[in-house]
């Protein structure tokens, strides 16, 4: 899996990003703090978003790919230091040797 943080995205991050997750969005990601990206296969992108969910308090959304079915990236929404938590709490997870969940 790959991990990014983007600190005080921009308005066309924002934007890109709200393209890619469809219709029925959650405008209020538009003020967040924070946007942590993370890469992988499906089967672990869902139980990364259900650990950064769990974690503590942020917004997860799906990132569809180059096919509306192809979900390869998740979003994770907050501020900065729960952003990191999240991502740091799925990267210890994989450490550990888990599975994920």
């Amino acid at each position: 899996m790959e991990f990014r943080i983007i600190k005080s995205p921009s308005k066309g991050t924002i934007d890109m990003l709200l393209r890619r997750m469809g219709n029925g969005v959650n405008k209020d990601l538009l003020c967040t703090d924070a946007v942590g990206l993370v890469q992988g296969r499906l089967i672990e992108m869902i139980c990364a978003a259900d650990i950064a969910e769990k974690a503590v308090g942020v917004t997860v959304e799906d990132i569809k790919g180059s096919c509306p079915q192809n979900m390869i990236m998740i979003a994770i929404f907050g501020d900065t230091a729960s952003v990191e938590s999240a991502i740091n709490e799925i990267k210890r997870s994989i450490e550990k040797g888990n599975d994920l969940c």
